[in-house]
């Protein structure tokens, strides 16, 4: 996937404090709760039928068709002045 942006990106308040970071966590989805993918191949309406550590699976509530997919659920948190890369 190209970036073809020429923006230079995002610094924290003081520009040596740190960048402008998405921060993702994983949303706790469960059995049984409805859902509605907007776009992507996934789009439309499904119910989550099996939670995994990796992976979920759906079931489309018109053809009934499951589908095993990896995890794509996330919370995501804009956060300014972020040491980025971190030191793993």
């Amino acid at each position: 996937m190209a970036n073809t942006s020429t923006d230079t990106p995002a610094k924290g308040p003081d520009s040596a404090g740190g960048d402008t970071v998405l921060i993702l966590r994983p949303y706790p989805v469960r059995v049984g709760q409805k859902i509605t993918i907007e776009a992507g191949p996934r789009r439309g309406d499904w119910e989550i039928i099996g939670v995994g550590e990796r992976k979920l699976r759906l079931r489309c509530p018109i053809s009934h068709k499951e589908l095993d997919c990896d995890w794509f659920c996330y919370v995501v948190t804009e956060a300014a002045g972020i040491p980025w890369p971190h030191q793993h």
